[in-house]
């Protein structure tokens, strides 16, 4: 059975060496951080499927953070509090946390929400189904065509990005991969800014009259699936 890769951040230890050996007990594959910066770095180069984040955080709050993985939707949040009521639970999911857990909580509760939410995120994933081969790239990668006529001249961000799809057609290309793809640094990196490069080509493809096959993996990447 597939075990979702799981990242707990909280700056109390012994809570956060306590859940991840319970969890890991469990069957589930988690890596424990105690900050922000430290669980950015590691979710830039290898993105978790949830992430389970202390709303009390020093530093950079489960909050924040949970406002700025959700701007991907391609993540699992889970928000672990010491308080719980409405208000709480309100201002939780308004930053885009899919659940809401109160301390104290066991493992066996914490695991039992983490594989919950993972399925449910896992229906939802879209069915990829080969259509037709019409997609391509002209004139030296620089315009990209649909087969019917459409035309969109791609930005240098754009068709670096979308060479480096084309090139693994069909197959999930990882994040890191596309920023090296970029010329950029994995480790220093933005990667939000890859959702900003997708969502810019999704409009102006939109405004060409053109549908891109192009599909964010929750925890993965993006694939090309014409």
């Amino acid at each position: 059975m597939f075990a979702p890769l799981v990242y707990l951040v909280d700056d109390d230890g012994n809570f956060r060496e306590e859940m991840v050996l319970g969890l890991c007990r469990l069957g589930l594959n988690v890596l424990g951080f105690d900050d922000a910066p430290s669980f950015y770095r590691a979710y830039a180069v290898r993105p978790s499927d949830i992430v389970i984040l202390d709303i009390g955080l020093d530093g950079e709050d489960g909050l924040s953070i949970a406002a700025h993985l959700r701007t991907s939707r391609s993540v699992g949040i889970i928000l672990v509090a010491g308080r719980g009521s409405v208000d709480d639970r309100f201002n939780g999911l308004r930053a885009g946390a899919d659940a809401y857990v109160v301390k104290p909580v066991n493992a066996r509760v914490l695991a039992d929400t983490v594989v919950a939410l993972n399925n449910r995120l896992s229906r939802l994933q879209i069915p990829f189904q080969p259509a037709s081969s019409a997609w391509a790239l002209a004139e030296g990668g620089w315009v990209l065509v649909d087969g019917m006529g459409h035309r969109l001249r791609l930005t240098t961000a754009e068709q670096s990005f979308l060479g480096r799809l084309f090139a693994e057609r069909g197959e999930i290309v990882e994040r890191h991969a596309l920023v090296e793809a970029l010329g950029e640094d994995i480790y220093n990196y933005n990667y939000t800014h890859l959702d900003t490069i997708v969502s810019r080509l999704r409009r102006r493809a939109k405004k060409s009259h053109m549908t891109l096959p192009l599909h964010a993996i929750r925890g993965k990447g993006f694939v090309f699936a014409d």
